[in-house]
């Protein structure tokens, strides 16, 4: 089975550094360069040729600080990424990974409700679109938007991963006791 990525990764040309963390959800190879983390790609093979990637020390240290909050992040003792990014896409895909990237820890959103944020309600298949090319899911966490009606739609680890990792975050968010939570409508009741 190939890689699945959400996007573009970064040119062979640039300096980078890449790893395989091995998660719950299965390993994800994850790639930076001195300017940011630039992708998190799903089914990773389990080891890979660092050799074969021109490295900084830089990129190194991008690199371990988001191999660490990873860990954490599925370890539940880290709620909230903060990295360098560094994605590829248009101007429009950033505004939309930015507003992702604003969806509190334990929370989901619609893709209507992002395209009503960057003032354009009509934009919804936009968002959509823009979500589905994230080079950077779960730090840019698009498994926390979801369809109008509830329910997940399409993401490029899959179904089953999009509802570990919100399952997930909904476990750490309100505790061991668990407490009272719709899951799928963003709002902890």
């Amino acid at each position: 089975m190939s890689p699945r990525t959400h996007g573009a990764v970064p040119s062979p040309s640039s300096p980078s550094a890449v790893a395989i963390v091995q998660t719950a959800i299965g390993p994800l190879r994850l790639s930076a360069t001195a300017a940011g983390v630039t992708s998190v790609e799903f089914d990773a093979p389990a080891t890979e040729d660092r050799a074969a990637h021109r490295t900084d020390p830089d990129a190194e240290r991008v690199l371990r600080k988001a191999i660490d909050q990873i860990e954490r992040y599925f370890k539940g003792t880290l709620t909230h990424f903060a990295l360098p990014l560094a994605p590829a896409g248009t101007d429009f895909q950033k505004r939309v990974w930015k507003q992702i990237g604003a969806i509190p820890y334990g929370s989901t959103t619609t893709y209507g409700q992002i395209a009503r944020s960057l003032g354009d309600a009509n934009a919804s298949r936009a968002v959509g679109l823009a979500n589905g090319s994230n080079p950077i899911p779960i730090i840019v966490p698009c498994h926390r938007v979801i369809g109008a009606d509830g329910g997940l739609t399409g993401f490029g680890g899959g179904i089953e991963r999009k509802k570990w990792l919100i399952e997930h975050e909904r476990r750490v968010a309100t505790g061991p006791d668990g407490g009272d939570f719709l899951l799928f409508s963003g709002l902890a009741l």
